[in-house]
């Protein structure tokens, strides 16, 4: 198994200045960096303080600055804010700056505020996203580009610079629900699995996606599907649920809306204890994280520590073990 970790830049009730939390952040990538991670994911929203980082190229070419080996992940960029050809000129120049080191996931969004406030309609937010996809893919494999499609178009432009990796960057598209997944699989992109998904669903969804590659003359092969997942870890079960519990009435407070992620009926605190987040101690995680390898195809896991306790017992029992 590969691991990585998806990196926020959480700010909970304001309770430490903000430079603290981006401080907090590094010192935990600088760990990452000499453990046996393979990447650490860095996230991008906006007007929230569930996640104060609006840029993944400005803090990743700060991490690329610390680190020497990790590879830097972009979970995610939000494709439909941007004009795709600063996109495709920002994350090359990170992949030159970081000597190669770029994972770029790219994704819609969902988040009401972000396309309020962007002025971006959500109704059009699938078709922006697709069209920047493409042209930024397009950017990094052509000389020149020219491009005449709804929301963007131009003739004859030199995109510079072009990835350090050839033929480009490893690229993922974030894929929430079946119909993104089926879309993924049609142009053959590979897939990033959020955090938000049940344990079941996350297999499901693996499945569904080599059934649909297969449809469209494509193979799952070698390809790796990152698959985020929540973790709590503590030195009993009875406290690990309690972060677990804790970290889900944050998630709901701040950002996550169940009507968006189709969560259906039912408590969905207990939903994410039940049935989402990896909870336990170091041991009961581990054999958790195994038979979700066997039984979910999870074979890289992007973790997604509820504490900094959690990160550290993660890092220290669990990431030995199974890496």
């Amino acid at each position: 198994m590969k691991f990585g970790i998806l990196q926020f830049f959480s700010w909970p009730e304001r309770r430490v200045p903000l430079p603290t939390v981006y401080a907090r952040a590094l010192q935990r990538i600088e760990i990452m960096d000499r453990s046996g991670y393979d990447a650490v994911w860095l996230t991008e929203h906006h007007f929230s303080d569930y996640s104060v980082c609006p840029s993944i190229p400005v803090m990743g070419a700060h991490v690329a600055a610390r680190t020497k080996r990790l590879r830097i992940g972009a979970g995610v960029t939000l494709a439909a804010f941007y004009h795709p050809l600063r996109l495709a000129e920002e994350i090359a120049l990170l992949d030159i700056l970081s000597g190669g080191r770029v994972n770029w996931g790219a994704g819609r969004g969902f988040d009401q505020r972000e396309f309020r406030t962007f002025k971006v309609p959500i109704n059009e937010s699938q078709e922006r996203f697709r069209e920047a996809v493409d042209i930024v893919m397009r950017a990094w494999a052509s000389e020149r580009l020219s491009y005449d499609g709804r929301f963007f178009s131009f003739d004859d432009v030199e995109v510079l610079p072009k990835p350090l990796q050839q033929p480009h960057p490893p690229m993922w598209v974030a894929a929430g629900s079946p119909e993104a997944t089926k879309w993924a699989a049609s142009a053959g992109y590979s897939i990033l699995i959020g955090p938000h998904g049940t344990h079941v669903e996350i297999g499901q969804q693996w499945e569904l996606y080599r059934d649909w590659l297969s449809e469209n003359g494509h193979t799952i092969g070698g390809r790796e599907i990152p698959t985020a997942r929540l973790l709590a870890i503590a030195p009993t079960d009875a406290e690990a649920a309690e972060i677990a519990q804790d970290g889900a009435k944050w998630l709901l407070k701040t950002y996550v809306d169940p009507t968006q992620l189709r969560f259906g009926d039912g408590d969905p605190v207990r939903r994410y204890i039940d049935s989402v987040v990896i909870h336990g101690t170091a041991d009961r995680v581990a054999d958790q994280i195994a038979r979700l390898h066997e039984e979910a195809h999870l074979d890289y896991l992007i973790g997604t520590p509820l504490s900094h306790e959690t990160f550290l017992a993660f890092t220290d029992k669990v990431l030995p073990r199974l890496g």
